[in-house]
């Protein structure tokens, strides 16, 4: 219910402002244009370095679009850093909440550094809530003190904080095509779709790293009905028991994807390739991981570059589609 009405609440603001505002205060930065171009440029080359695939579909955007994704894919790295980074040991709740401090003062115009400048910007130019971005930070909290999750509400929980969130960041900033036929909370859940698809991917891809670190991001529960333990876990085995968990585990990630595409093909024409690329780009993983015989202890599942050169052009295929709410209407009209 928490996840459901923050979406509500992010597709009611963006459905109730104009696509992009422009605010009094926006003439007073825009006269520091040189260093808001200096801080974008850097978080481009921040997001080309750790993210070539996703930085070069982002190319297809308006400028304006293609910068503030970025921007908010900085943010959202660095957030990451905090617990997974390596100076990760040394993080305390206490500086979480400093961090989230200093969120605030990003969403009230009081940026600290030329990143922070970017982020300023961008949620200042679109209709973006503040609080998908709270709770990635709450996200990182649980990184902090959880190692175990009880069931899959528990875990999609944790799957929107660190995620989700990304899909209900971003969607403001890409906007909805005019032609799209369907409601913004349907487009809002399909990002949201997509942001827990990926994370159950990169926790199925990496269930032997994690188990190294000591943590176990499965549902307890589903490991149990499957007749498997902590042990099957700290062990490394893969057994029959463990191939159809897994099975079921990989089901469950691709039933999120298809529901993610109905909400990708909704977007702006010019905002699609990145999330097309996305989308099909970790759903290979899962094959990779199926390719592996379910070995995710030892083998760690990834796209060969052969593949991802060819998944792109399919994204673009995908992003040029007519929007599926108007191809359904189209469907039905003609029988």
């Amino acid at each position: 219910q928490r996840v459901h009405d923050v979406v509500l609440k992010q597709a009611a603001l963006a459905a109730a402002a104009p696509e992009m505002r422009r605010p009094a205060q926006l003439a007073e930065r825009e006269r520091v244009a040189g260093g808001l171009n200096a801080a974008f440029d850097r978080c481009g080359e921040v997001c080309k370095e750790y993210a070539k695939t996703f930085y070069l579909a982002t190319q297809l955007m308006t400028p304006e679009r293609r910068r503030a994704i970025w921007a908010i894919y900085v943010w959202c790295r660095r957030t990451d850093e905090l617990v997974d980074g390596p100076n990760a040991s040394h993080m305390s709740a206490l500086a979480l909440d400093r961090w989230e401090s200093r969120l605030d003062d990003i969403f009230a115009g009081r940026p600290y550094d030329m990143l922070d400048a970017a982020l300023s910007h961008t949620v200042a130019t679109f209709p973006v809530d503040i609080q998908p971005f709270r709770d990635m930070i709450e996200g990182m909290r649980l990184d902090l003190t959880k190692s175990r999750y009880r069931s899959f509400d528990e875990l999609y929980l944790y799957c929107y904080y660190v995620a989700g969130t990304v899909g209900l960041m971003t969607v403001p900033v890409m906007g909805i095509s005019p032609d799209s036929r369907a409601n913004t909370e349907t487009v809002y859940k399909g990002a949201l779709a997509l942001g827990l698809a990926n994370q159950l991917t990169n926790i199925l891809r990496d269930v032997g790293e994690d188990a190294r670190r000591g943590r176990i991001y499965l549902p307890m529960d589903e490991l149990e009905m499957a007749g498997l333990s902590e042990d099957d876990i700290f062990d490394g085995r893969v057994t029959d028991r463990w191939r159809c968990f897994m099975r079921d585990q990989i089901t469950r990630a691709r039933a999120f994807f298809r529901q993610a595409e109905e909400g990708a093909s909704e977007l702006n024409q010019e905002s699609r390739w990145p999330v097309w690329a996305s989308l099909l780009l970790y759903r290979q993983i899962l094959d990779e991981i199926e390719a592996n015989d379910y070995n995710n202890f030892t083998k760690r599942a990834y796209v060969p570059k052969a593949k991802k050169i060819v998944a792109l052009p399919k994204a673009y295929y995908r992003s040029l589609m007519l929007p599926s709410s108007v191809r359904h209407c189209s469907s039905q009209t003609s029988s």
